[in-house]
């Protein structure tokens, strides 16, 4: 399948976005929950890196765009329905924002 089928494919939600979770592909951690839009989506596979769409800024991301913490894609998976997508990547520093490695840092129970 080549990637304007499988974009097509993709059950965005009524603003366009598909939730992805990112997972450290070495030891299989998950790094971080996001969105992707179709230019995100197109943009990670063509370039190899975890493109996003920020919600809060109604813009396309880079992830390490300025901080440097690029996550470089190593698989992409999609689940049963198409309707949620897995980036596997080698992070090159932390995921979170506030410094941690992962954004799933707080225990709860």
């Amino acid at each position: 399948m080549n990637l304007d089928e499988f974009i097509g494919m993709v059950k965005f939600d009524e603003r366009g976005l598909v939730p992805v979770v990112t997972q450290d592909a070495e030891d299989g951690t998950v790094l971080m929950v996001a969105y992707a839009n179709e230019e995100a989506l197109r943009l990670t596979v063509e370039k190899r890196v975890a493109h996003y769409f920020s919600r809060s800024r109604q813009k396309l991301w880079l992830k390490g765009e300025s901080s440097g913490n690029v996550q470089e894609i190593v698989e992409i998976f999609y689940d049963c329905d198409i309707d949620t997508i897995l980036y596997k990547v080698r992070p090159k520093g932390p995921a979170c924002h506030t410094g941690e490695r992962t954004c799933f840092y707080r225990k709860l129970i």
